[in-house]
């Protein structure tokens, strides 16, 4: 059976897998705070039926809140460990099934494994969260491995930690003109390809929000990133497909192991 992965903008990705759903990262507002959605129509209602949902770390683009709250009941929801306690709306929320994880947690979920990586980002709360709970990403193990990296710098040891993947979902840019510490942009995230070396590649985290009254301010880091990761992929990870897909497109990956 074919594994699919559909990117619904940002970090928000679709994962289905041994019949098991998947959400990173799940994200469903037009409006947050100063940024607002520019590009693609809001996941449908199918998104939130969900048997698994990944929380990476705990910006509120990351980890939010209402998005949250729109899963079904049952979901599995897991989270950084001390999450609940830096941000006590996780504790409100109610049907979640909610685990807190670190890197080197291994969590079953029907037939999917799945691995706590480690993530190079500031993952507390912003703006004045202390910082007691770990970026991540996750490697889901069922009939592919997918890694979603989250939000994350490059860093030495990610292929090593990660391991052997057949589909790697990439953070490429960000939401605003400028890119600070503890991010991939396209040139970082295909280097980060070529040390991983999966099968393929989908670029996320880039072209879906942007700050309001910023449109004129440097909009090639909005349009962009995309684009430029496949390029450089293809000159420097060149065994590696690299799927750039729209709001709302879907990969699949035949599998056999």
């Amino acid at each position: 059976m074919p594994v699919e992965v559909t990117w619904w903008g940002h970090a928000t990705c679709a994962i289905r897998d041994s019949d098991t759903r998947v959400l990173t990262d799940p994200l469903f507002a037009v409006r947050l705070a100063h940024l607002r959605r520019r590009r693609g129509a809001l996941p449908p209602a199918r998104t939130r039926r969900a048997d698994l949902a990944l929380v990476s770390h705990l910006h509120s683009d990351h980890l939010h809140l209402p998005s949250l709250s729109e899963l079904e009941p049952g979901t599995r929801l897991l989270v950084p460990r001390g999450a609940p306690r830096a941000v006590p709306g996780l504790r409100r929320l109610r049907g979640l099934d909610l685990t807190e994880v670190e890197p080197g947690d291994v969590v079953h979920v029907g037939p999917l494994r799945v691995r706590v990586v480690s993530a190079r980002h500031d993952g507390r709360r912003l703006p004045f969260g202390p910082h007691r709970s770990p970026a991540l990403g996750y490697v889901v193990e069922g009939e592919a491995r997918t890694y979603f990296a989250g939000d994350t710098g490059l860093f030495d040891s990610m292929a090593e930690e990660v391991g052997p993947v057949d589909m790697a979902l990439l953070p490429v840019g960000g939401w605003g003109p400028f890119l600070g510490e503890g991010h991939l942009d396209a040139g970082r995230a295909a280097r980060a390809l070529a040390g991983l070396g999966p099968r393929c590649a989908v670029p996320v985290h880039y072209g879906t929000y942007w700050p309001i009254g910023m449109d004129a301010v440097r909009p090639h880091e909005f349009h962009a990133p995309g684009d430029e990761f496949a390029r450089l992929a293809a000159e420097i990870a060149p065994g590696v497909a690299v799927h750039r897909l729209g709001h709302g497109e879907s990969v699949r990956l035949e599998v056999a192991r």
